[in-house]
């Protein structure tokens, strides 16, 4: 192991260790989230108990994207636990939280999807992250598009990771998107050679099939070769 990351690691343990030992005020808290070092952001983010005004609301979400991939996913953990009593707070971010839906980390990725569970009322969040998600799906679907046979298994993986969790994301969400949209989206999907990509699109339909189109498409992934597929 580098003796750098290993010295890192160490001094991380031992802060992490002391920061248990200790009990520190909700200001502490989010003076930690707000400027801390990495075990100070994480366990600010799991100690935090709750969400009270929008300042707060701010300093946990600048912490859900672009940091560290531990303080990610602590945020991602506790906003799970927070968001109920004030969803109201959350729904200024939209962008964040499509971008939180493809993060690198399933683990967050599976955390915000059952998160936006309580946000999906705002039509105007809504739709403001319908559109960026149906943005990641169509640059993903294009990228695919582009590869050939000698493209890496990781490259083509990357853009079906970010579609699956789309795929997720658009199911909460499909009330709010044109069917010819969806139709559209639903249809390149289930071209796919990736079953668990066809899976999710079975989803979406399974819970948003009302066109007739969109009642063949799900017809059709009925008789796929794949079990769980065809048995959504």
């Amino acid at each position: 192991m580098n003796e750098c990351y290993e010295h890192t690691l160490d001094a991380n343990f031992n802060k992490a260790l002391t920061l248990c030992s200790e009990s520190y005020t909700k200001e502490q808290l989010l003076c930690f989230l707000k400027d801390g070092n990495l075990p100070e952001k994480q366990f600010a983010a799991l100690e935090l108990s709750s969400v009270d005004n929008q300042d707060e609301a701010d300093i946990l979400m600048s912490n859900l994207t672009g940091c560290d991939g531990k303080i990610r996913e602590a945020v991602a953990f506790k906003l799970r636990e927070l968001i109920d009593n004030h969803s109201d707070l959350f729904l200024k971010y939209p962008d964040i939280f499509a971008n939180a839906t493809i993060d690198i980390n399933a683990n967050i990725c599976r955390e915000i999807i059952d998160v936006l569970g309580y946000l999906k009322d705002d039509k105007n969040f809504s739709e403001k992250y319908l559109e960026k998600v149906v943005l990641f799906i169509n640059e993903a679907l294009n990228t695919l598009d582009s590869f050939n046979f000698r493209d890496k298994k990781y490259t083509i993986n990357k853009q079906l990771f970010k579609i699956y969790w789309c795929l997720e994301g658009l199911n909460v969400f499909a009330e709010y998107i044109n069917e010819d949209e969806l139709f559209s989206i639903l249809n390149r999907c289930s071209q796919i050679q990736e079953y668990t990509i066809r899976e999710k699109v079975a989803l979406v339909l399974k819970n948003n099939a009302k066109s007739d189109k969109l009642i063949d498409l799900k017809s059709k992934l009925k008789l796929d070769e794949n079990y769980y597929v065809k048995n959504v």
